[in-house]
């Protein structure tokens, strides 16, 4: 089966080839046949003028690609196509911001539904921000609290005294995570510089001393767990990111995590959620499920010797022949 693949991620030439998991699905997708063209989701454009349903369309370019640092991708002539009728597969790549941007281009996406297969399902990634859906599975999680006063911040940590850790609600890649002191004495600074940067609540969680140990990426592949790594922070770092100077190494499931993704592989799945990276801190706590543009499976198969892009690639083959 050879299937038009459309990759909607950002631009090819500023990824680190080395650790992309974007290019690392793209590789694998080529050797198993499948024609590549790549777009950025604002040339995304849907016309009604010509009755019977609108009309979407990308600016795209033919892609081939290589492992090769520097020159690692051949463009071809860039030109418009009709998603619906030219490509069979979307591929939901491009990094957040989470915001009217993105969410946007889930509903253009999802006018496709019944002609050509976007992955991950763009209704069910505009349903399910990281630190969103995982409050579906709090009983795994550590104590949490979405919030935006002050006040209610504070009557938090006097449930949850010592150390905590606050975050944007739909930041990524470890971006402005930070530690507050058990005394508070930097809270009001950090609420104030966080209601400058974004509108929406920030998630606050008790600080995990377990993180030393490791924050571990657990990728599940249309449900089914498919490999792991540990990262652990760097010197001088809480945050375990490998964006933000993390260290990875190999990893296999403790029995709280195996019984994490047993609980959620079935929903995941229902979704269309075919590619997540889950984070658990410590062996047991759950903090993220990652569905917009996940990452990990290259050093999953660095580590491991598998094959994740060629297992991703598999389910969602199954999942365009049974369209």
């Amino acid at each position: 089966m050879t299937l038009r693949v459309a990759v909607q991620m950002d631009p090819l030439e500023s990824i680190k080839i080395g650790g992309d998991s974007s290019f690392h699905l793209m590789l694998a997708a080529q050797a198993r046949g499948h024609a590549l063209w790549h777009y950025d989701v604002r040339t995304l454009a849907y016309d009604t003028s010509q009755g019977a349903g609108g009309r979407l369309t990308a600016w795209t370019s033919p892609v081939t690609v290589q492992k090769v640092e520097g020159d690692h991708f051949t463009r071809g002539e860039h030109r418009l196509i009709d998603l619906a009728t030219d490509i069979d597969v979307v591929l939901m790549r491009q990094d957040p911001p989470f915001d009217l941007g993105y969410i946007t281009g889930t509903h253009l996406l999802e006018r496709l539904n019944g002609t050509t297969l976007v992955v991950n399902d763009p209704a069910s990634v505009r349903n399910a921000p990281e630190k969103v859906m995982v409050l579906d599975y709090a009983r795994f999680m550590p104590p949490t609290f979405i919030a935006r006063r002050i006040e209610d911040v504070r009557m938090f940590h006097e449930r949850h005294p010592g150390d905590l850790v606050i975050k944007p609600l739909h930041g990524n890649g470890g971006k402005a995570v930070f530690r507050l002191p058990a005394d508070g004495s930097n809270l009001g600074a950090l609420l104030e510089m966080f209601h400058n940067a974004w509108p929406e609540p920030f998630m606050v969680q008790p600080f995990l001393p377990s993180v030393s140990e490791g924050d571990k990426r657990i990728v599940l592949v249309d449900g089914e767990f498919a490999g792991a790594i540990n990262r652990r922070p760097g010197e001088g770092e809480f945050r375990s990111n490998l964006a933000v100077g993390g260290s990875a190494e190999a990893a296999t499931l403790t029995a709280r995590e195996e019984e994490i993704c047993a609980a959620m592989g079935p929903d995941l799945k229902r979704l269309g959620l075919v590619f997540v990276g889950i984070d658990v801190i410590g062996g047991e706590w759950l903090t993220e499920i990652n569905v917009t543009s996940p990452t990990g499976i290259v050093a999953i198969d660095r580590f491991n010797g598998t094959d994740t892009g060629g297992r991703i690639w598999e389910a969602i083959e199954a999942r365009h022949a049974a369209m």
